[in-house]
């Protein structure tokens, strides 16, 4: 597993960071977090602004 992070793309605030086996799978965990089913069941309004999931490359 690897560390996500997601972002709103116009305000740049951070939604949810957290461990996920890829971007599709991060997205839909932070959805769940929501309240809501995966990423496809969250309202345009959310969707809309855009959302970036960026892997976190942490050095030890």
């Amino acid at each position: 597993m690897s560390i996500f992070q997601i972002r709103q793309t116009k305000s740049g605030a951070v939604l949810w960071t957290g461990s996920a086996d890829d971007e599709q799978n991060a997205l839909d965990a932070m959805a769940r977090e929501a309240g809501y089913r995966d990423f496809s069941a969250l309202p345009d309004s959310i969707r809309g602004d855009g959302l970036e999931a960026a892997k976190l490359d942490l050095i030890s």
